[in-house]
């Protein structure tokens, strides 16, 4: 029996195939030239690890179904092409017993073995890993080969220059390239390197003596490398060419956008450069467009402000406003809103700047200012789109404002952000463009202020106990804190899963102001904002600060990151 049809009956014998499926996987394995295994991997009749295991058993070879990372040694693959690697499914792994291990997804494939044998020159070991396992370790063991300061200590002042004329296509993936101009492989790195530490932000910043790099991460910026001044021209240079922009133009801002791939994801980046006395600074706006989009139940509100929004977006006209500053998660709100009302009986139509993520079955106009499309124009275009939603990205001028407030008023759910600290400042800003208090009172369904908090890395955060002061700040006494948690909150500390930040990801804080008839008559008499907070919290609404506290004693978050956050809301309630 030959070692195909064996595998193939193993898997029948166990129950994990079945006859005609084996049949079947055979026939396909014919038709399209490839070997058994390969083809029960492609029809998804079995497992691909269930496979891998297989093959390990049948000959007699070891299978690891998982990989230490930090126990791969890097110097194994220092002179072996990351494709070389993608393409024959294979990775060294460690020295043992005088051999060097070699995971492989398929140990059939000799070819591969046979040419990294000669690559090493020394003996080898093939170890059968899954797939996943494999492609997973080959991209973090040749990213972290590919690090920004290793490959900025590898250029001499003979290697300066743009390099390459290739502006970065979507369908390369800047690991697999394999272009040798130094600038290319240093900007390749930092966004590389910028992907897997989580930065939203890639910041460029030109100095008298130096050039300094810094990625923004968790809502933070950390300083990543300081490249020397003479570094500055080309990489400027080669990051304004990857996004098409002018070289020669130095002395205006210029903007523009790149899209790449890293490590099989793909990544959109909005890239804005201005020139300063020390040359032109860049910031790059990282979107990752494999990203899966929040559900309302998943960004952290709290289980009563969650069936207030459920209600409020479930209405059938209004407006919701979601407020605070750049960068605090309202448009990740806004979508999940409309991901949670999205069906084919609804019309939703959004106008945006910029379009950040592509929301099935919804309809999203891009703003461009240039050439007459704002908010206003694009909101009075929606509305004879015959639409039952409507979100404007921002209300930032009255035309706008009282465009939505008719919307509202007649018939239509309009979703919409504000810049302004807590939820019923939200009010004093409509009033203070111009619109009426009436109109507001009228139109103005609910207002949602939120912050992004850091959570505490899961890994490292540590027990402490909090002083007096920092009870008092939360608003606690020691008696009701003791009685509402183990008597210690957590900080951060850092390790080497959080990059010794102390924080992994984020999450929101809320503050939801319900307006009922009581707020809306106080909305009416134009009451200052600070009053309406008054009589709110008195209604029983949780401020930015309390919803803060309620995290901190879960354990996710830490009571300076809170304090951090909220500052301006505690000096607004002193």
């Amino acid at each position: 029996m030959s070692y195909a049809l064996e595998l193939g009956q193993m898997l029948v014998d166990r129950g994990l195939l079945s006859a005609e499926q084996l049949g079947q996987a055979q026939t396909y394995g014919r038709e399209k030239s490839v070997r058994l295994p390969e083809a029960l991997v492609q029809l998804r009749l079995v497992e691909t690890a269930v496979v891998r295991r297989a093959q390990a058993e049948q000959l007699g070879m070891q299978f690891l179904d998982h990989l230490d990372i930090d126990a791969v040694d890097a110097s194994l693959t220092a002179e072996i092409p990351v494709q070389f690697a993608r393409a024959h499914g294979l990775m060294p792994l460690w020295r043992r017993d005088g051999r060097i291990e070699v995971g492989v997804l398929d140990p059939l494939a000799v070819a591969g073995l046979d040419s990294l044998k000669l690559m090493l020159d020394e003996p080898i070991e093939p170890v059968v890993v899954p797939d996943a396992v494999l492609s997973d370790a080959i991209n973090k063991v040749f990213d972290r080969r590919a690090g920004a300061s290793q490959v900025m200590g590898e250029i001499h002042d003979e290697d300066i220059g743009i390099g390459g004329e290739n502006v970065q296509d979507i369908d390369v993936d800047i690991i697999d390239t394999d272009d040798e101009a130094p600038i290319i492989r240093l900007v390749n790195a930092l966004l590389s390197q910028s992907v897997k530490e989580r930065a939203s932000d890639i910041h460029i910043e030109p100095f008298e003596r130096h050039l300094a790099v810094r990625f923004r991460v968790d809502g933070v910026l950390y300083e990543i490398i300081q490249p020397p001044k003479r570094f500055a021209a080309s990489i400027t240079s080669r990051i304004k060419v990857m996004a098409g922009l002018d070289i020669a133009e130095k002395r205006i801002p210029q903007d523009g956008r790149i899209k790449i791939k890293v490590a099989g994801r793909d990544i959109d980046i909005r890239l804005s450069t201005v020139p300063t006395n020390f040359g032109e600074r860049i910031v790059m706006r990282l979107l990752d467009k494999t990203a899966v989009l929040k559900d309302l139940d998943g960004v952290g509100m709290g289980a009563q402000v969650l069936v207030n929004m459920r209600e409020m977006i479930s209405k059938a006209y209004g407006i919701m406003l979601v407020t605070g500053p750049t960068g605090s998660g309202k448009t990740t709100t806004l979508y999940a809103c409309l991901a949670k009302i999205n069906s084919p009986t609804r019309n939703i139509i959004t106008v945006e700047d910029p379009v950040e993520y592509q929301l099935p079955g919804i309809g999203q106009i891009q703003v461009h200012s240039k050439v007459g499309l704002t908010f206003s124009a694009g909101l009075r275009a929606i509305l004879r789109q015959d639409p039952d939603v409507v979100m404007v990205g921002e209300i930032r001028d009255r035309e706008t404002a009282e465009i939505a407030i008719q919307a509202s008023l007649t018939g239509h759910l309009v979703f919409s952000t504000l810049h302004t600290n807590d939820a019923p400042s939200a009010v004093t800003r409509l009033v203070d463009m111009g619109v009426e208090p009436f109109l507001v009172a009228s139109s103005v369904v609910g207002i949602l202020a939120q912050r992004l908090i850091r959570t505490l890395c899961p890994h490292c955060r540590k027990p402490v106990v909090p002083t007096e002061t920092e009870l008092r700040q939360l608003g606690f006494t020691r008696e009701k804190f003791l009685a509402d948690t183990p008597g210690h909150v957590y900080a951060p500390q850092g390790c080497q899963e959080c990059l010794d930040t102390g924080f992994m990801g984020r999450t929101g804080i809320y503050e939801l102001l319900v307006v009922d008839d009581e707020i809306r008559q106080l909305i009416m008499e134009n009451i200052d904002s600070n009053t309406i907070k008054k009589r709110a919290i008195g209604k029983g609404m949780t401020t930015l600060r309390d919803d803060g506290a309620r995290r901190v004693m879960m354990g996710d978050t830490s009571i300076s990151e809170i304090l951090r956050v909220t500052q301006d809301d505690m000096l607004a309630l002193e």
